[in-house]
């Protein structure tokens, strides 16, 4: 069984996905056109995840400005619902429930931490599949995400 569809190509358009928030919204990667997207995957109990948050939460607020758009996805269940408000009650980017471990064409997430980063065009440029070390530092978002705000 594949983890994750052959559809997703870091230069090809990024697959659509949709987040549900937690204060019963409904955001579209489709409608952020124009935008620099980042699609987070995290869970609460996951130690990475919780020490990557305020650091991706930070930059988010930072560059807002400047047309990034976080989209956090908890894989956590809905009688851990009160948890996940907790986290995203601090963080600067809504966050929503995933539903189950399948985010659609990004496929099943079984590492997580993983993040994907879709330029202001619709294309992913970030595929986190692909990286080694899939966890947010402030070099790798200078790297990868500082230049598509430039753009």
């Amino acid at each position: 069984m594949a983890t994750r569809a052959s559809t997703l190509a870091v230069g090809h358009p990024a697959p659509p996905l949709v987040l549900h928030t937690l204060d019963g919204h409904s955001i579209s990667t489709a409608d952020l056109l124009g935008k620099v997207v980042i699609l987070t995957f995290w869970a609460t109990w996951c130690e990475p995840c919780r020490d990557e948050l305020p650091l991706l939460s930070d930059y988010a607020a930072r560059h807002a400005g400047q047309g990034l758009q976080v989209l956090g996805f908890s894989l956590d269940g809905a009688d851990d619902l009160l948890a996940v408000r907790q986290v995203a009650d601090g963080l600067s980017f809504p966050v929503g429930l995933l539903g189950s471990a399948w985010a659609g064409d990004y496929g099943r997430m079984w590492r997580i931490p993983v993040s994907f980063t879709i330029d202001r065009a619709g294309v992913l440029v970030d595929n986190g599949w692909d990286d080694k070390y899939p966890v947010w530092t402030s070099e790798r978002l200078q790297r990868i995400v500082t230049p598509l705000l430039r753009q």
